[in-house]
């Protein structure tokens, strides 16, 4: 089965990378793409249009799937109308505030919808074995850092807040310390966790567990935008036979 595709944000950093993900795989077809200024320009032969269309583009193109990274107010509405059309909805945009995440949970009543920070195997490889890590330290100091290109908008990064939930979840941790400052003596309890913005860096996430008179690092490097657009479009591709539902990227990596 070929899946149709349509992609907003496509003028962006990750929309043409997952233009050129998807233009060069037989199992799927670009049906359409948007962005809020298109300008007249194509991206891998795709024309691009208004996202003002995007509601009259699905109705007529008929897309079996979706793919977003935009911003977390235009994600929300995007999800809203492929809701309403029936068209599943994958997206890779973070920074969500309450009321937009409700947005996607309440679309995912309707189609299925699959939202990861990070489409990239290795990184769920990581948020997969970090859990067992703190568990098999217990006691041991955890820091997170994460580095992103200095256009990145939200911190902790996306990936990061996922890391840091598996933490948590598995160990004895009672806050998070963004940075440190001035006299700040490390407390019991706390992860601390630092974001820095530089430059064009692709991700990289770091986890570091110490104690003991050890350390550990685990750490995942993006050398290319590519692994996440080629990730994204896998996840099109398989949310195309799935039902109503709430979804992330492991499910498309167990399968």
């Amino acid at each position: 089965m070929t899946v149709r595709l349509g992609v907003t944000g496509a003028t962006g950093r990750m929309g043409r990378e997952v233009l050129s993900a998807a233009t060069g795989r037989e199992d799927c077809e670009v049906v359409f793409a948007v962005n809020r200024e298109p300008d007249g320009e194509s991206v891998e032969g795709v024309d691009v249009e208004s996202a003002g269309e995007f509601e009259s583009l699905v109705a007529d193109r008929e897309p079996t799937a979706v793919i977003d990274f935009t911003g977390p107010e235009s994600a929300a509405d995007y999800a809203r109308a492929c809701a309403a059309a029936g068209v599943a909805f994958v997206t890779g945009t973070t920074g969500f505030d309450d009321d937009q995440y409700e947005a996607l949970e309440d679309a995912s009543e309707d189609i299925a919808v699959l939202h990861a920070p990070n489409f990239a195997r290795g990184v769920q490889a990581l948020v997969n074995v970090v859990g067992d890590a703190v568990q098999d330290l217990p006691g041991y100091d955890v820091e997170l850092v994460e580095t992103h290109h200095n256009g990145k908008r939200d911190a902790p990064s996306g990936t990061a807040n996922r890391l840091l939930e598996e933490i948590e979840a598995n160990g004895e941790f009672t806050e998070r310390t963004h940075g440190r400052e001035g006299e700040a003596p490390r407390e019991a309890g706390e992860i601390g966790v630092h974001a820095l913005r530089a430059g064009n860096i692709t991700g990289e996430h770091e986890i570091v567990l110490a104690g003991n008179h050890e350390e550990v690092r685990l750490t995942h490097r993006a050398e290319d935008r590519g692994v996440f657009a080629a990730g994204a479009v896998d996840a099109a591709v398989w949310i195309a036979g799935q039902k109503a539902g709430w979804y992330d990227f492991a499910d498309v990596i167990s399968e």
